[in-house]
């Protein structure tokens, strides 16, 4: 693992601040917060009819010094209710591999553990896990969730491919020399989900069990809801259930650098693996891309998960500040929606 150096500091927990296992201490924004602006982006987004430029947002959460001070819910939606995660999932999948490292179990810089990719001459049996956590393993895959006639994503999640979503994905062919060009993929995510459980030796509900007892519970995220295939995979790109509080509890871990609560759960300098910039995504990204994590959307040094119809937990380090959203929103608000959480960041001192 190899971290850039210009990298903003990750801010410790302050003194005399509760880590949030059982019950989130509440306060108030850092001096100087814009309360009038922040105000009047959370009636814009929680207009009910929702804005068309937005789309609904259902649940939101800022969490400033470790403690939350802000948090707003649509219609019917509460605290305790659990929001699809769709690909923020990939960021939990990282932290997985993350544990996996600092047991010892794997090196993401050695050739990913993938059976279909091991015959003699196989170009596929140089791709590393490092290249799958940056996108850029060359594997021919198309992330569309609107065309399903020439949509890998939704034949793997919801076709052919669902019973066994990384033996699908491992099958694909080279598109691209591995680690020459960026390409998003969901497919990625499960084969290196499927990697995860062989380092493990452990699949379905004994995999289930790791995830709780190695990351879930030690931070307090028990509405955690992790989505299994038949073949007994965590389907890591798309499908992990929580409640907005326990997105931010995820949030956190990062925010802290790996370390709840006096205990390093995460390798050092994982999380700075995870925001360290991939050489090769192309000019047209609106952000910018690390392992796993997206960069770059409420503002420089700042690092999300993010899912499909505007699910986002976003971190900035430099203000010691996290947003969760969630909501449905269309491919065409996408922008509109990563400009609304880039100026609620902005409001905050």
């Amino acid at each position: 693992m190899s971290a850039d150096q210009t990298l903003p500091p990750l801010p410790s927990q302050p003194e005399g601040v509760a880590w949030p296992t059982k019950a989130w201490p509440e306060g108030a924004p850092a001096p100087g917060t814009d309360t009038d602006e922040l105000a009047r982006l959370m009636d814009l987004a929680f207009s009910d009819p929702a804005p068309e430029t937005m789309g609904e947002t259902h649940a939101f959460l800022a969490v400033q010094g470790g403690r939350i001070v802000a948090e707003r819910y649509w219609r019917d939606f509460t605290a305790a209710h659990t929001y699809p995660s769709w690909s923020e999932a990939k960021s939990i999948t990282q932290a997985l591999i993350g544990i996996l490292v600092r047991d010892g179990k794997v090196d993401v810089h050695a050739p990913a553990d993938v059976p279909e990719w091991q015959e003699a001459g196989d170009p596929r049996g140089a791709i590393t896990l490092d290249m799958l956590l940056r996108m850029s393993s060359g594997l021919k895959f198309a992330e569309d969730y609107v065309d399903a006639g020439v949509s890998d994503v939704i034949e793997m999640l919801f076709g052919n491919g669902r019973d066994d979503v990384a033996a699908y994905a491992a099958s694909q062919p080279l598109a691209h020399d591995p680690d020459t060009v960026w390409n998003y993929s969901s497919g990625t995510t499960n084969i290196v989900a499927r990697c995860a459980a062989r380092a493990l030796g452990a699949s379905g509900d004994a995999f289930r069990d790791f995830m709780f007892r190695e990351l879930l519970a030690p931070i307090g995220m028990v509405s955690a809801s992790p989505k299994f295939d038949a073949a007994g995979t965590f389907i890591g790109s798309s499908f992990c259930y929580c409640t907005a509080r326990d997105f931010a509890r995820f949030g956190l871990l990062y925010l802290r650098d790996g370390v709840w609560d006096g205990q390093r759960l995460l390798p050092e300098g994982w999380v700075d693996y995870a925001r360290t910039p991939t050489p090769a995504v192309p000019e047209i990204e609106t952000l910018k891309y690390g392992a796993h994590w997206w960069l770059g959307m409420a503002g420089p040094g700042s690092f999300s998960c993010n899912g499909y119809e505007g699910q986002y937990t976003v971190l900035a380090p430099e203000k010691d500040l996290i947003l969760v959203r969630h909501g449905k929103s269309s491919l065409e608000a996408k922008e509109a929606v990563q400009g609304w959480m880039a100026d609620v960041a902005e409001c905050f001192a």
